[in-house]
This record gives structure tokens, sequence and C-alpha cells, in this order.
């Protein structure tokens, strides 16, 4: 077993569209997120916004949606599960929601991480590729990516992303919103051990009992006092 360091980059909020997205932040958290971009590759387009804190000094917070003027990918579905039906209904029906989070890795690190997942058990998917234009130039990196698009363990594990560029978060302007936790509830010692392998902190993890269906909730500090995000996954 050959360990790796990894720490929270980002949590990932999937809207129905982006104006849904946009909507949903400015009424649940009280800001307008700042500007994003889109992916290609993906089909999708963001919005982001810093919730760096003392304990999350790199976090930012993202809004995802398919992109309609966008072709989906020939070769793969969309990342973040957001072709799953399951998923989309559930946005249609109760408008966006936090359904994911994102670990980063050091240079070099993330083919190590995913194998040692899979290892475990845990499918990753495959280090890939990625970019996209910003004002301040060009943001590349590598990201864990399934073929079916799938969140690693359904969304209770991280998907993976080692910057070659240098996160976007060092330009995003300062906010008002502020990360004080981030908790995952599960029964499964094989996440339990994928976090141990990762090193994965200051990310809070409590046990649940046999079979019941993990969850991730985000604590944080926001104009509108302190909200929290949670999910459950399918």
């Amino acid at each position: 077993m050959n360990p790796f360091n990894a720490q929270l980059d980002h949590i990932v909020i999937a809207a129905p569209t982006l104006e849904a997205g946009v909507q949903w932040c400015e009424k649940t958290l009280g800001v307008s997120p700042g500007p994003g971009g889109e992916h290609p590759h993906m089909g999708t387009h963001n919005r982001l916004i810093r919730i760096t804190s003392e304990a999350f000094q790199g976090a930012y917070l993202e809004i995802i949606a398919i992109a309609p003027h966008m072709p989906a990918p020939a070769a793969q579905a969309r990342w973040f599960d957001l072709d799953n039906p399951v998923l989309q209904q559930r946005l249609q029906t109760s408008g966006p929601q936090l359904v994911n989070w994102v670990a980063s890795v050091g240079p070099g690190q993330i083919q190590n991480a995913v194998s040692q997942w899979r290892g475990l058990g845990i499918d990753a998917g495959e280090p890939t590729a990625v970019s996209r234009m910003t004002p301040t130039g060009e943001l590349r990196w590598q990201f864990s990516i399934r073929g079916d698009g799938q969140r690693p363990a359904n969304g209770a594990l991280p998907h993976l992303i080692e910057w070659a560029s240098g996160s976007p978060v060092h330009n995003m302007p300062p906010s008002p919103i502020a990360l004080r936790r981030l908790t995952l509830t599960h029964p499964s010692a094989p996440l339990q051990a994928a976090l141990d392998v990762g090193h994965l902190s200051p990310i809070s993890v409590a046990s649940a009992v046999q079979d019941q269906t993990p969850t991730l909730c985000a604590e944080l500090d926001t104009p509108r006092g302190l909200v929290s995000l949670q999910t459950a996954f399918f």
C-alpha cells in the first residue's frame, strides 16, 4: 500500500440548469456565484464561489449543469452522474443539491491514488486530461472520470483532481461564505479504508449503522446564517 495525501478541493452542487443554480445560490447562501466556464469535453458549464476557511484553505463551491447548447460527449457519460435519470429527476423535482466533493492530490500522485483505491475495490475511473479557458488563461488538470459518469462510491468518495495549472480558487475574489465542516456518514469499511489511504482530512467521518445510506453534509457560514447542505446517495 502506497498512501497518498489528498485534501478537499471543492464541493459540487448539481442543478437542472445553470440559471436555476445561480438562483438557488442567491436564495440559499445569500450571494451570487462568480463566473465559471464551459467544459466542451463534458457538455457542461459551471459557476464558482470561494468558500475558504481556516480548516479548508483552498476550498470553493461549484455549481454545475448540463449545457443545452453543447453536444453530449461521444465516448462516455457526463461526469458527476449528470446523465443519470434518477439524479436528473431529483434535480427537476427538488432543485439544485449537493451531489459530490472533489479532493486534490499533489503533482504526479493521481495515478497512484486511483490505483490504491482500485485495490480496495473502489473504482474512481481513470485520470483524464481536462482544460478550459478563463479570462486569466487556460486551466489544466487531471481528473478521475469513470466511463459511465458515476461518482466514486455513488458520491460518498470524492473524484480526484491533480491541478497542472493551479486551482482557480487563487483567482476568485473573497466571499462571505466559509466552509465550517464537511461530514461523511457511512457504514462501509472499504470507504473508511479509502479515506485512510488518502489521508483525507479535515473531513469529519461519522459511523452509520449497517445498510444505512451514506450521507454527505456541508456546513457553511453565510450571510443567511449557518446553512447545512446534505444529500443521500443512490
